[in-house]
């Protein structure tokens, strides 16, 4: 009888874990998609200023 209760014990603790988690993760998401609908223009400009620099210059040969 103590087995089982402690079997459903367990498994209960880690689907709370697992629920926890994407709540988390969820809310990460909505906080990331926020920010990029904010600063999406200052975030592409960024990049590409970025790959400007990281882009070897074509050699005139």
């Amino acid at each position: 009888m103590k087995s089982r209760l402690y079997r459903l014990m367990a498994t209960g603790l880690r689907g709370q874990s697992m629920t926890e988690y994407a709540l988390i993760l969820s809310a990460i998401a909505v906080v990331a998609f926020g920010t990029y609908q904010l600063m999406g223009k200052d975030i592409s400009s960024l990049l590409n200023t970025i790959i400007g620099y990281l882009t070897p210059a074509p050699s005139g040969g």
